[in-house]
């Protein structure tokens, strides 16, 4: 079974906690801290595999975590680093947050990190210094990324075949490759796309057969706007048209418009036109169907009349074909070279951590800190302990937070919250 959407609840692994421990040895009456380092919680990490063709088992397994850090302990030791989650998805897999790509997974063997496991917390040996000797503090472990992933498959190929309903697409594809897909005397018979790999003087193809568009597919009628996603990465479009159909130059308007809508760049990706199951008609009526075609399509786009059964002008087909996606390939890598870039003026990543915010909570009377380095400070503090939290509260004067919540009219009994982390007061009460 064939699926090419799915969706999936990624998390990364929560960093461990780090200890609180003094060593406790014979003949060593006062010793120091020693309490370890939490591990690093694992990361979710998707891999592009030709191994995988179908995202239907993230429907039958739709969490996907990655294993915590270990906790720290005595005597300096680190915790354990959480293993990573190695997830295997077909190439052409798009992962989405919030409807945003963070994922484009094109290339076989490509990883990308798409949840990133928490840090482990420090021990209280990391808090030794000339003036504490004895911290009794250490921190908590971050908690790793976790969300809802959107998963789309777009079928990487280099011909995309498009046309209505029993056009012969699918015969045209078990003709000239080593596809085998379902065909019949019927209108959808290609419930699924399928793919195949044709040869053409010492070249490869590879062709997706797309299910049948009809008028309105792009709006979601038929099978189509399933499907049309899969057009998208191809380099070159295989247009097939009855050569039976009564309008065949309306049958060609219509599915261009439906590909225009769904994606505008469609209507500009290169094209090869077809009339299919030619077999023993006559030349009259062959020439009259092709004239009524070139009026309406492109001068430069070639046009040619198959058999695919009969295994006539196909291979014609393929050198055209495979022509063109040469060129469209090579355009993209030299579309791909930047040029010269504008310089432009843009705050450092480490400025933008260190950027914080506060509003002020009427209804409960709190002041909200945001700030990605300020949060990842508060959520790494465990608040049971009253050295921890007076380590953020240092945290906050060493950032300009403290001050600014003073002259917004914070007093030492306000109480503050900085993201997700518990309230706590401003001042030790």
């Amino acid at each position: 079974m064939f699926a090419d959407t799915a969706k999936v609840i990624v998390t990364a692994g929560k960093g461990g906690d780090g200890a609180v421990s003094f060593r406790r040895e014979i003949y060593i009456d006062k010793g120091g801290p020693d309490g370890g380092n939490g591990g690093k919680g694992g990361d979710v990490v998707f891999l592009a595999t030709t191994g995988e063709n179908t995202l239907l088992d993230f429907r039958y397994q739709p969490n996907l975590k990655a294993e915590v850090g270990g906790a720290g302990s005595k005597r300096d030791r680190h915790g354990k680093n959480g293993d990573n989650l190695i997830v295997k998805v077909p190439l052409g897999t798009i992962v989405k947050r919030d409807g945003e790509v963070i994922a484009d997974l094109a290339v076989d063997g490509q990883e990308a990190v798409i949840a990133t496991g928490g840090d482990g917390g420090f021990g209280n040996a990391h808090f030794k210094s000339s003036v504490r000797q004895t911290p009794k503090m250490a921190e908590l472990g971050e908690p790793g990324d976790t969300f809802e992933a959107e998963l789309e498959l777009k079928l990487l190929a280099d011909i995309g075949l498009v046309g209505f309903p029993n056009a012969g697409k699918s015969t045209f594809l078990s003709v000239v490759s080593n596809a085998r897909p379902e065909i019949a005397d019927y209108a959808f018979t290609t419930l699924t796309p399928n793919l195949g790999v044709a040869s053409i003087d010492g070249d490869s193809l590879l062709i997706a057969d797309i299910p049948g568009l009809i008028e309105g597919a792009s709006e979601g009628k038929g099978l189509g706007d399933d499907f049309l996603r899969h057009v998208e990465r191809t380099a070159v479009l295989l247009h097939l048209i009855d050569i039976y159909n009564d309008d065949v130059a309306a049958s060609y308007k219509t599915i261009r418009q439906e590909l225009e809508k769904y994606n505008p760049i469609l209507a500009i990706r290169p094209e090869v036109v077809t009339l299919t199951k030619a077999e023993g008609l006559d030349e009259e009526i062959i020439g009259m169907q092709c004239d009524a075609l070139r009026a309406v399509i492109p001068a430069e786009t070639p046009l040619f009349v198959i058999s695919a059964q009969a295994h006539q002008g196909t291979t014609e087909v393929l050198r055209a074909l495979s022509k063109m996606v040469r060129a469209a390939r090579e355009a993209v890598i030299e579309e791909a070279d930047p040029g010269d870039e504008l310089d432009t003026i843009t705050l450092s990543s480490e400025q933008l951590d260190d950027h914080w915010d506060i509003t002020y909570d009427e209804e409960n009377s709190t002041y909200l800190v945001t700030g990605p380095k300020i949060e990842k400070f508060a959520r790494r503090t465990n608040y049971d302990q009253f050295e921890n939290v007076n380590r953020l509260r240092d945290i906050m004067r060493k950032m300009g937070v403290y001050h600014q919540l003073v002259r917004d009219g914070a007093t030492g009994e306000s109480l503050v919250k900085i993201g997700d982390s518990p309230e706590f007061t401003l001042l030790e009460q």
